[in-house]
């Protein structure tokens, strides 16, 4: 099991940089991983505690949202195939800070199985969450100085 974590400070409240983050359509524009993420809206209405079922959290392209707690974590895992060949657990923590009216923001991927050994830089996936970590408090702060 390998693990990377990032974080980064941001000059607005979680619930803006929760928007920032399920704002999925636009991470072409921004997100410097190039991550497309399609398929699933996450309707935290319909979820209690944070629960999420596999039926209604699949990502078209494969990821599964498996834990939504709106302003607080977001996560999902993502597997090549079969379970236990390339396992990756993605998470994104949104801790408020100064009285809320800023964010530390969390980014976390921890992968595990046959192929980590193989496929797996954590220095390029840790160079990676910096510049995400950085286009998502460029972004969330934009929204935030829009709105004050």
């Amino acid at each position: 099991m390998n693990q990377v974590e990032v974080f980064v400070e941001i000059d607005a409240p979680p619930t803006v940089v929760w928007e920032a983050l399920l704002a999925f359509d636009t991470y072409p524009e921004w997100d410097p991983i190039s991550r497309t993420i399609e398929g699933v809206a996450v309707d935290t209405t319909a979820r209690r505690n944070g629960d999420v079922s596999s039926d209604s959290a699949r990502f078209l392209d494969g990821p599964m949202a498996v834990t939504v707690k709106p302003n607080r974590r977001l996560a999902w895992l993502d597997r090549l195939v079969v379970p236990f060949a390339f396992d990756r657990y993605h998470e994104f923590h949104l801790e408020p800070i100064d009285n809320g009216r800023r964010t530390r923001l969390l980014q976390r991927e921890t992968v595990r199985g046959a192929f980590v050994s193989l496929v797996f830089d954590a220095a390029r996936v840790e160079r990676a969450f910096i510049e995400m970590n950085e286009a998502i408090a460029a972004r969330a702060e934009r929204r935030a100085s829009a709105t004050a």
